[in-house]
């Protein structure tokens, strides 16, 4: 009877979830290929305008690495009406707040306003995108804050070169532009010429290559005559193919050492090349990294760190992408435990996922996890509209916002089990001994 009535229970918390997790959007295309989604919500005087390019690290040449991240500094610079350096006392001076961010495969604008400057914020970004100016003096300005950028994130920071992949992206691909990080190279920013950063601009920052997002207190008719007004006069760009190199299986480990000057303590890390981002095993490896390493009372943390006292730290993530995927494994030894020990340790768990079920407790535990972290990905307007871009441009499903979930509730003990013995194995992984730069040789 007990459990009879907890089962009913647990079935009604569940829809309750599922109910109050439904995110309501209308998409369209405007004439020249923007791709619009609105998203209504009058439960508070606020509005999200938002617009993700179809651009990331991967579509740069691979003698002009950190153009797309770039680009991300750069289009804040000023536009035809907006003089150079006013972008961002516009903003604070009406009451809101901007952004913007790059990854390997999208770069992703947004501000957040009261609800009665929603027209300020769509003529901002038309501005970006009609009317930028792209300037000797803009160019150098942010070449500076770039450098300063990779000074401080990367080569100033301890572990920057496992943070930001620059110690694992080189090994883990060969062919595909993946292999170089984000903020790419500072010696090919600084190689390009002005000609340069105007034609990648006028391939990529176009109609056809963005979806823009409207979420918030707005009412929909009046979202839509704004957004033509704004949008609908800027010329389609051309057409953009990609045809990227597939990269060969990876058979035997590869291993490497990399050096960092701002570290006393070693590190550890495992990576394994893992499938795209839409692909149902890139959603069975997310739940893995929460099942080894994500809380207290994970696998690893609780048996490297609580139980053997080998450990100061311990992660796992799957890094999505859209065309391959990266799952990293990082450890930290405390005190002289060996990085061998970390590595047995680590294989051991692993190897537990490959040979065994996990428990009917944990897969519970895992499915709980993954829920509660869907709601709260959706918890703000921000929130939902960084989803439905993402959605929409990485994966061509803007519902998934709705209906992901429903992935991994259909992801069985017997897919975790599959799914370790296909993709973590040591014949198909990086191993990368990340040292104090006082260790290297002379």
């Amino acid at each position: 009877m007990v459990k009879t009535v907890l089962s009913f229970v647990l079935a009604i918390a569940l829809a309750a979830i599922s109910f109050a997790q439904e995110i309501k959007f209308q998409e369209y295309d405007l004439a020249n290929g923007v791709h619009v989604i609105l998203h209504q919500d009058n439960t508070a005087p606020v509005v999200t305008t938002s617009v993700m390019y179809h651009v990331g690290s991967k579509d740069e040449k691979p003698n002009r690495t950190g153009f797309a991240h770039f680009f991300e500094h750069l289009l804040f610079e000023g536009t035809k009406n907006i003089e150079r350096g006013e972008w961002f006392k516009i903003v604070s001076s009406n009451g809101g707040s901007n952004n913007a961010n790059t990854t390997t495969d999208r770069t992703y604008y947004y501000e957040v306003f009261p609800s009665n400057k929603l027209e300020l914020g769509l003529w901002m970004e038309s501005e970006r995108l009609m009317h930028p100016i792209i300037n000797e003096i803009g160019v150098e300005t942010q070449n500076e804050v770039v450098k300063e950028e990779k000074r401080q994130r990367i080569d100033n920071s301890p572990y920057g070169g496992l943070i930001y992949g620059t110690a694992i992206q080189p090994y883990l691909f060969k062919k595909h532009p993946y292999r170089w990080s984000v903020i790419g190279s500072m010696e090919d920013l600084d190689a390009a010429t002005l000609q340069e950063f105007k034609e990648f601009n006028h391939k990529y920052y176009v109609p056809n290559n963005a979806v823009l997002v409207v979420a918030g207190d707005i009412d929909i008719k009046e979202t839509e005559k704004m957004i033509k007004d704004y949008f609908g006069p800027i010329p389609k760009g051309e057409p953009i193919t990609r045809n990227f190199p597939k990269e060969e299986p990876i058979t035997q480990e590869i291993k490497a050492t990399e050096y960092d000057s701002n570290i006393q303590i070693p590190a550890l890390a495992l990576a394994y090349r893992t499938p795209a981002m839409t692909e149902k095993d890139a959603y069975v490896l997310n739940m893995i990294s929460t099942y080894l390493s994500d809380g207290k009372t994970s696998k690893l943390y609780k048996k490297m760190v609580d139980e053997n006292k080998s450990a100061l730290q311990v992660f796992a993530f799957n890094r999505a992408q859209e065309d391959y995927s990266m799952y990293n494994i990082f450890a930290l030894p405390l005190g002289d435990v060996p990085l061998q020990q970390l590595e047995t340790e680590i294989d051991e768990e692993i190897k537990k996922l490959q040979t065994t079920l996990i428990s009917d407790k944990d897969y519970q535990k895992l499915q709980n996890k993954m829920e509660n972290d869907f709601v709260n990905s959706n918890a703000s307007i921000e929130g939902i509209a960084n989803s439905l871009a993402r959605y929409y441009m990485l994966y061509g499903d803007t519902n998934l916002i709705n209906s992901e979930i429903e992935i991994y509730r259909n992801i069985s003990r017997e897919d975790i089990k599959r799914v370790a013995n296909k993709y973590l194995n040591k014949n198909q992984r990086l191993r990368v001994e990340y040292l104090p730069k006082s260790t290297e040789e002379k």
